[in-house]
């Protein structure tokens, strides 16, 4: 019987198996730590980045920035605009339920929120958290002979008319 000694199977001088698996274990960990000793590269290996590599991904980065930034302010005029809009039909809706109960629109906003009539009809607060202003933190335009109203926002610059996001919007 031939007794090398990275292969214990057949070596009869051990009885327990669980102490020939850990010396056949430990035997070629010996064999693969001097394999690994002899295949290692002389050279150091470089670590980090160079001052060109990083300046390439900055590059880039900065390339991809330039090209989403204005669709994302776009995006952010477009999502002011639709506030608006949401907020005046709240408003109409509000002022369509004073109408309905006092019988005529309101003299301006700040009767959706107390009563200007001195009525019983009155039946409000119309609004859960006061008239809002338009997401440019103007008030809403608003003007009413009793029977019709208009309820403007005049846009991101606060004036009357106006083109882009300074535009009057209006439903």
């Amino acid at each position: 019987m031939t007794n090398y000694p990275w292969c214990f199977a057949t070596d009869t001088r051990f009885a327990h198996a669980a102490q020939r698996t850990r010396l056949t274990h430990l035997t070629h960990l010996t064999h693969l730590t001097h394999l690994t000793r002899l295949t290692r590269p002389t050279r150091r290996r470089q670590q980090g980045f160079t001052l060109i590599e990083i300046l390439v991904v900055m590059a880039i980065i900065a390339m991809l920035a330039i090209m989403v930034a204005p669709n994302i302010f776009n995006q952010q005029a477009g999502a002011m605009r639709d506030v608006a809009l949401s907020e005046i039909s709240t408003l109409e809706g509000a002022l369509d339920t004073y109408r309905l109960d006092v019988g005529e629109y309101p003299d301006s906003l700040e009767g959706l929120e107390e009563d200007d009539t001195n009525g019983a009809r009155w039946n409000g607060p119309y609004l859960r958290r006061g008239v809002p202003n338009d997401p440019w933190d103007n008030p809403y335009a608003y003007e009413s002979n009793g029977r019709e109203f208009t309820l403007i926002s005049f846009g991101a610059d606060g004036d009357r008319g106006g083109e882009g996001d300074d535009a009057d919007i209006s439903l």
